[in-house]
Formats: C-alpha cells, sequence, structure tokens
C-alpha cells in the first residue's frame, strides 16, 4: 500500500508555532540579566518592577495565543496583538528600541498572511508591519517614556529603515510562497482535466471501434437477409443467425467496458506527493481484445462478403496488452472501412513481428478515397483519426492513403519495449507479398 512521505521539519511546524518559539525564546534572552542565573550578564541598575513581570507576562501569554490560535483564523487580529504584545514586553524590560529578534518573529506571521490570506487582508496587515516603529513610538510618547536614554546607541525611531527593509522582504517570501502555491494548483487542476479527456477519449475510441465495426456487419448482414428471405431462407436464417450473434457480442463488450467504468469510478483515489488528492486512476481495458482474434474478425468480415486474408510474418511472441489491443483495433477499424467503402471482395491483413516492432498493414483493391460518399465519410468521420491517435499515444508511425496502382491501404509500426523484443524476422522478406517488401509500405 503506497505512503505519502512526511514533509519535511519546516513544513510540519506551523508559522504560527514558529512565531511563538521565536517570540518567547528572545523573551526569555532579553529578561536573563534580571533572573540570576550563573554564568549570564547582571543589570543591577535597572531591576523590573513588579507590575513589569505581570506586564511581560500577560503580553508573553496573548503573543503565543495570537500565534498559535488565532493566526489562521483571525489573521488580522493576531497580527495586532502580536505588535501590542510586542510593544508591552519591550516596555517592561525598559528598552527604548525593539528587539530585531522580535521583529523577526513578528515578521514571520507577516509573511503567514501574505502567503495565506486574500489581498485585503494581508494590504492591511502590511500597513501595521510597515507602522511597528512610529506606532511604538507613539505608544512610548502617549505613557510619557523616553525615546532613548542616555548611553545607548538606539532610539525608537533609529531602526525604522531596516525593520521596513525586513517587512517588506518578509512579504516578498509570502508573496512568493502564494504564487508557487497558486501555480501548483493550477498545474494539479489542469493535470486532471487533461487526464478526465484523455479518459474520455479513449472510451469514445474502444466505442467507436467495438460498435462500428459490428453496426457495419449486422447492417451487410441484414440487407442480404431481406434480399434472399423469399428466394433462399435458408441463406436468410444464416444471415439472421450471425446478425444475432454480433449483436450479443457487442452487448457482451459494451457490458464489461461499463462494468470497468463502473469499477474505475469507485475506486479509491491514489494520493499524490504532497498529500492532496491525486488524478483519477486510469480505468482498466474494457476487454481483451488483440490480436489472437484476427481470425475470428476475418470470419465474420468474410460472412460479409469481402474476403480477408491474414499474412504473418517473423516469430509470434506476446506483446504488452496496450500494443496488442491498438493493433487489433487498427486493424479491426480498417476492415470494417474496406467492408463499408471500398467496394472490393478482399482485403489483405499483413502483420509482421519485427525486432524491436510489431507493424500492421490493411491493404485493398477497391476505390479507394474519391469525391463520393466514401470519401466524405473517411475524411469527416473518427476512424482514421482514432488510428493515428492510438498510433501516436504508443510513440509509432502510421500512414493511410491511396495505393499508386489503385485501393487504399494503412500501415502502422508500434514500437516494443525493450523487454518485449523478440528475435528479428526471417530475412529476405519478413512481409514479402506482391510488391516484395520488408515494411509496410506507405509508412512515413
Amino acid at each position: 500500500m503506497p505512503t505519502t512521505p512526511a514533509p519535511p521539519l519546516f513544513r510540519r511546524i506551523s508559522p504560527g508555532a514558529w512565531t511563538a518559539c521565536l517570540w518567547c525564546a528572545y523573551t526569555l534572552v532579553s529578561v536573563r540579566a534580571f533572573l540570576g542565573i550563573p554564568l549570564m550578564p547582571h543589570s543591577p541598575e535597572r531591576t523590573p518592577a513588579p507590575y513589569d513581570w505581570a506586564l511581560l507576562a500577560v503580553a508573553t501569554a496573548v503573543a503565543v495565543v495570537a500565534a498559535t490560535r488565532l493566526l489562521r483564523r483571525m489573521p488580522l487580529l493576531a497580527f495586532a496583538l502580536l505588535l501590542t504584545a510586542t510593544f508591552a514586553a519591550t516596555i517592561a524590560v525598559d528598552e527604548a528600541e525593539i528587539a530585531v529578534p522580535h521583529v523577526l518573529a513578528v515578521m514571520v506571521a507577516f509573511g503567514a498572511i501574505v502567503a495565506d490570506c486574500r489581498r485585503a487582508v494581508w494590504g492591511a496587515a502590511s500597513v501595521l508591519a510597515l507602522g511597528l516603529v512610529p506606532a511604538y513610538a507613539l505608544t512610548r510618547i502617549a505613557l510619557g517614556l523616553p525615546l532613548e536614554y542616555s548611553g545607548t546607541l538606539g532610539s525608537s525611531w533609529s531602526s525604522w529603515g531596516f525593520y521596513a527593509t525586513v517587512a517588506a522582504a518578509a512579504w516578498l517570501v509570502g508573496n512568493s510562497v502564494r504564487q508557487s502555491r497558486d501555480h501548483a494548483e493550477k498545474v494539479r487542476a489542469e493535470a486532471a482535466e487533461r487526464a478526465v479527456a484523455e479518459e474520455r477519449l479513449r472510451i469514445a475510441r474502444e466505442l467507436h471501434d467495438m460498435v462500428a465495426h459490428s453496426i457495419g456487419v449486422i447492417a451487410l448482414q441484414a440487407g442480404a437477409a431481406r434480399r434472399v428471405i423469399d428466394s433462399r431462407p435458408g441463406d436468410a436464417r444464416e444471415a439472421l443467425c450471425s446478425i444475432e450473434t454480433t449483436g450479443r457480442e457487442t452487448l457482451s463488450g459494451l457490458r464489461r467496458m461499463l462494468g470497468a467504468l463502473r469499477t474505475a469510478e469507485h475506486r479509491p483515489r491514489e494520493p499524490d506527493g504532497d498529500g492532496g488528492g491525486g488524478l483519477p486512476p486510469e480505468a482498466p481495458a474494457a476487454d481483451g481484445v488483440g490480436l489472437a482474434d484476427l481470425a475470428r474478425l476475418a470470419e465474420t468480415t468474410t460472412a460479409c462478403g469481402v474476403r480477408v486474408d491474414i499474412r504473418q510474418y517473423g516469430t509470434e511472441r506476446p506483446l504488452p496488452p496496450e500494443v496488442d489491443r491498438a493493433a487489433y483495433r487498427i486493424v479491426q477499424e480498417a476492415v470494417t472501412n474496406v467492408v463499408r467503402h471500398a467496394d472490393c471482395a478482399s482485403c489483405r491483413v499483413t502483420v509482421e513481428y519485427g525486432a524491436g516492432s510489431l507493424a500492421v498493414e490493411v491493404v485493398d483493391a477497391g476505390r479507394g478515397l474519391g469525391s463520393g460518399p466514401a470519401h466524405r465519410v473517411a475524411v469527416h468521420g473518427y476512424g482514421i483519426v482514432g488510428m493515428r491517435e492510438r498510433v501516436a499515444l504508443l510513440d509509432g508511425e502510421f500512414s493511410a492513403g491511396r495505393r499508386a496502382g489503385g485501393g487504399f491501404r494503412v500501415s502502422a509500426v508500434l514500437p516494443l519495449p525493450p523487454g518485449a523484443d523478440g528475435p528479428p524476422a526471417h530475412e529476405g522478406g519478413a512481409l514479402a507479398g506482391p510488391e516484395g517488401r520488408r515494411r509496410p509500405e506507405g509508412v512515413r
């Protein structure tokens, strides 16, 4: 059973937790001089009063709650509370200037707001972030506290430019995260839509190949039965039996396809690499047709009045299911077009098991593509398009067109994976037919 790998530690801890940890860590560092800890610096001149300790404790509690509980649900309120707690903690330890670590902790929360929230929310948070230093200076003025102390290098205003730069960097990081997340979501959505479209196209090809051939056979047999039902009842009975057999086989194939689709629809979706819902799994093949069914196809087509001559060259061997099915469907569609449009008595199907490839060819001596209804059906229908798509999905070569001496030719060469390679075809013309060639003619 596939398992989703755990994300890195940096992603497993939420931005609110990082903010709370950084904020509390520096708060402890800022009061270390007043705790009498051995080997730590001491500050005998300035000792916080009891109300300063109470203010510091309340500020710490507010900062932790705002970062861990409110940042995702009410980001603006959480950010305002973080700023307020930072002001209170700085005043409690009697510092004229907000310390850099405290500001960095606040900017982690600001970057998370930019990454996760809509424009109006992170816009208001940006105003609060840029106004951090002026707001603190005005707070000290309102409380009657000095903006700087003698013997110190900085004042409440001295680091405004630096803190504004830090805020801009936090905005850039948050905006980059948001854009990357939106892009990844868009890519996933497009991939899902593409998978659905490809699956619909695959089903359409299967339905076309399955139904078009069967309906063509049924129509020809029904026409033959209608013409001889009075003069030759026995022949008409055989035609009706063929219609019944073809109809039952087609209905069985459609039921298998619908069953496969229902199975795929109710199958659990596999998760993707980042833990989200993955793409829907590919539905299983609707049936197990392959080149082994060519004899039955030839028998059915011959019963319709078009004799099918099957020629096989090379060493027959097991093929990958997708190649086997595609080769059969190509031959089936080409033979169906011969029956419906070629107006000839026979066609030739050639199969070559080559070294690293499988070649199939269907050739007839009929009228080919002209200017009549057959031309319009062949050009504007889906048969040749479907064959070309099947070959393209397997990175093969396909050709369909009129022959120089008359008739029509459909050729396809399907590459085989290395594991399916077999011995090369027999020398001296593996496809040595009337034209004396090795590969199907007309392949470009």
